[in-house]
């Protein structure tokens, strides 16, 4: 399972706006991602209202994961680890907070 960690970084975790710019850049990749911490099953990153619920506080380490069985027809394993890579580069940045 193509699996990438990050650092959320955004003052207020994924609450609010840095939540629905995640969600959104989620949304743009086209895949089925997965967003969990601390060794919790994963929450469906498409979906504002499971990230905000899951709590995910700043300085939270966060895992992004795509089942390699629920990858859509035409991308790549290098697609996939393009976009957990683009995704956590964004948890990162300023940018998401």
């Amino acid at each position: 399972m193509p699996v990438r960690n990050a650092i959320v970084q955004a003052s207020i975790g994924l609450h609010a706006r840095p939540a629905a710019l995640f969600v959104r850049a989620v949304h743009e990749t086209g895949l089925p991602v997965t967003i969990s911490k601390d060794g919790r099953p994963g929450v469906d990153a498409r979906s504002l209202l499971e990230v905000m619920t899951e709590d995910f506080p700043c300085g939270c380490e966060v895992e992004l994961a795509v089942d390699p069985g629920a990858v859509p027809d035409g991308y790549s394993a290098g697609d996939v680890g393009a976009a957990l890579d683009g995704l956590c580069e964004l948890l990162e940045s300023a940018r998401a907070r």
